[in-house]
């Protein structure tokens, strides 16, 4: 699909971003996106594996879009064609893997909550998704920790002690979505994407958790993007064709 913005891409965060959170893009949303893709290059770069951004985004999303990065860009699609990989298991190793993994479950264990559900960590090919109530609970239940942990500042604080504990890991330790925290080596951020992209002069990115310690920070932040901050997928719209679509025809 040509684009009449040659040297520009879009790049756009899910949760918030495109959809509510772990829910499925509207199909206005949808076609609105392929509307912008007429304009300028697309490209999806959620912190979510592969399987999780079709579920929001539909089946055929790394078809839908010209890029479409799974767990921060360390799964790297274009044109629907597997460009890159990247393994925390090869990084780390086994050893260090599993010191984190034990402190993290016994941390867990001790943590008094209102409930805990299962799946407490997700190993992803990229990094380690931290939940302490359990990516097994209902959307009732998120909604529900969500505003306890706004409240009583769980992530937060068990991202501090497991920053000073692990110190020597070099790992980075990001806030996201509505219950969970992802840990990955420095540098293995929203950012990795970007070296995917080398042949665009102006590269937009799009997400919520802009501030710091949210998912979207580094790569808001880096010299190489403008950064835009959308408060929800009608906000994404609305500022999208401001910049890009008003200035057709």
């Amino acid at each position: 699909m040509a684009a009449s913005m040659p040297g520009v891409i879009a790049l756009f965060d899910v949760d918030g971003t495109l959809t509510a959170p772990r829910k499925e893009a509207t199909t206005k949303m949808l076609e609105f996106m392929q509307e912008l893709r007429k304009v300028v290059k697309v490209g999806i770069v959620g912190g979510s594996d592969l399987v999780k951004i079709a579920e929001q985004l539909g089946r055929t999303v790394i078809n839908n879009y010209d890029y479409v990065f799974a767990e921060n860009g360390l799964v790297a699609y274009k044109d629907g064609n597997l460009i890159g990989t990247q393994s925390l298991k090869t990084h780390l190793g086994e050893e260090k893997l599993k010191e984190f993994i034990n402190f993290t479950l016994h941390y867990i264990a001790d943590l008094d909550i209102p409930i805990k559900r299962g799946t407490f960590i997700e190993f992803r090919n990229g990094m380690i998704n931290v939940s302490p109530i359990g990516r097994n609970c209902s959307q009732e239940e998120r909604d529900e920790f969500e505003k306890y942990d706004k409240i009583h500042n769980i992530r937060p604080t068990m991202v501090s002690i497991l920053r000073e504990k692990f110190a020597h890991l070099n790992l980075t330790f990001s806030i996201g979505g509505q219950i969970s925290f992802d840990a990955f080596p420095e540098g293995w951020d929203k950012t990795f994407c970007l070296k995917y992209l080398d042949e665009f002069q102006e590269i937009h990115f799009f997400g919520d958790k802009t501030y710091k310690g949210g998912n979207d920070h580094e790569i808001y932040e880096s010299e190489r993007t403008v950064g835009h901050t959308v408060t929800s997928p009608e906000d994404t719209a609305t500022q999208c064709t401001s910049l890009f679509l008003s200035k057709q025809g």
